[in-house]
């Protein structure tokens, strides 16, 4: 059968719905098929399913290769949370959408409350702990933990995996999420001009929103949403009339998201560079996140861990009266994800995260240099310091990247600790008798 090319469009931000056209609908020749997929391109740990795929052309060259006789379409549509993803995919108008952990649940509940079910078919990127979640303060705040947070004004998404951090670490802290604090209901960069502004006390957000404003000097970590030891992640939703009518569509989208996994592990400096450029997001604060020891580990395979995790996440929902009771074991439909990696598959899903590692990543270079321990890691940006574009450290209890430059030092002995947040960094001072806190400056001077 003659090849037949694919034409890929690209919508603007939030286009009207008249301009959306029918997702998965025949044109006039009853040939052409366009798929439209709804993505969050800031939200930097769903690009394999979004931001990557797009800019590597995989989605396009998997459906060049069904040659079934169908022009293929792909409309990317770009949004800033995945509130907007689901309202479309209830409507019929996204076939395919990323979101994270929360917001799938809510596209779950939607769905089957409209007549629209949706399923949730692959895993972008992940965190066992929770740290793509975190609680962050103006830099010169004087707020140093949680608790001090009672009564405080606090920026979050309500319904976002961000919230759902929120509210069970002010559960933890004794708050209570309602009364405690003034939540404010905010769009991430609405929330991140209020804290630069002064008129929120805290924010807590998803990826990358923290770790962008603490690299711009623009906040400092509150709470390490690790703490709570709880998985978090964010996944590929589609639409279950679409999966049944073209499963082979489907299937070329999950085939190329694994490529693009497969991209992004290997040659994590090209992706972080390539994300960057797509997005206006500095790339030094992609790699964190999505670097080789990153924040978020990325793995297409639906674990049972994270289903788990997902079940919990209901009664959060529920507290808030954002939906009721969710079927999480009819919404995850892990049967085209196995399908389209074959084999691949049961190593996918036994995989763990890669082993905590501090990274620098020297100026001009095109890959990272990995330490052993933070103290080597320290040693060598203080005999390198002109020539270090960003230097990474894994907080010593929870594990969660940070850069080394905004972490809290903590001198025990010969060694040299970071930590994402003061307060990790004064309870692990206070348990180990000789341990104090100490300037990034003074632990360079130390490690040299």
């Amino acid at each position: 059968m003659k090849r037949v090319p694919v034409a890929l469009t690209a919508l603007a931000l939030l286009l009207p719905l008249s301009a959306c056209g029918g997702a998965a609908s025949a044109g006039g020749d009853g040939r052409t098929v366009t798929v439209t997929v709804g993505y969050q391109s800031r939200t930097i740990n769903t690009v394999t399913a979004g931001t990557l795929l797009r800019s590597l052309g995989y989605f396009e060259r998997q459906l060049n290769s069904l040659h079934d006789g169908h022009t293929y379409k792909v409309s990317w549509q770009d949004y800033a949370t995945g509130a907007p993803i689901t309202a479309q995919m209830t409507a019929g108008k996204i076939d395919i959408g990323s979101m994270g952990d929360f917001p799938l649940l809510i596209n779950a509940a939607r769905g089957k409350q409209l007549g629209r079910p949706t399923r949730l078919v692959s895993v972008t990127g992940y965190n066992l702990r929770g740290g793509l979640n975190t609680v962050v303060t103006a830099p010169g705040s004087t707020i140093a933990s949680l608790a001090a947070l009672k009564g405080k004004k606090v920026s979050t998404s309500v319904g976002s995996a961000a919230d759902g951090t929120l509210v069970r670490a002010l559960q933890r802290a004794g708050i209570d999420p309602d009364k405690g604090v003034q939540k404010l209901n905010q769009q991430p960069a609405v929330g991140a001009s209020a804290l630069s502004g002064g008129s929120v006390d805290a924010l807590s957000q998803f990826v990358a929103w923290p770790g962008l404003l603490a690299y711009q000097g623009k906040a400092k970590a509150l709470y390490d949403g690790a703490e709570l030891d709880m998985p978090t992640f964010h996944g590929v939703a589609a639409r279950a009339d679409f999966a049944e009518e073209r499963p082979a569509v489907l299937d070329a989208f999950l085939k190329a998201q694994a490529q693009a996994t497969d991209y992004l592990n290997a040659r994590p400096v090209d992706a972080a560079e390539q994300v960057a450029k797509a997005t206006g997001l500095p790339a030094e604060v992609v790699y964190l996140y999505n670097g080789a020891h990153g924040i978020a580990t990325f793995d297409p395979a639906v674990k049972p861990r994270l289903v788990s995790a997902l079940k919990q996440d209901v009664a959060v929902l529920k507290a808030a009266r954002l939906t009721g009771d969710i079927d999480v074991d009819s919404f995850v439909d892990d049967r085209y994800v196995r399908k389209a990696l074959g084999a691949a598959y049961p190593k996918a899903l036994a995989a763990a995260p890669p082993a905590a590692a501090g990274e620098v990543w020297e100026k001009g270079a095109g890959r990272t240099r990995a330490f052993a321990s933070p103290k080597q890691l320290l040693a060598y940006v203080a005999a390198h310091r002109s020539g270090v574009r960003a230097a990474y450290v894994p907080d010593a209890t929870t594990g969660t990247l940070w850069f080394a430059d905004k972490a809290v030092w903590v001198a025990d002995g010969p060694e040299l600790l970071p930590f994402v947040t003061p307060a990790t960094a004064h309870a692990y001072a206070a348990a180990h008798p000789g341990a104090r806190t100490v300037s990034y400056a003074d632990a360079l001077g130390r490690a040299s």
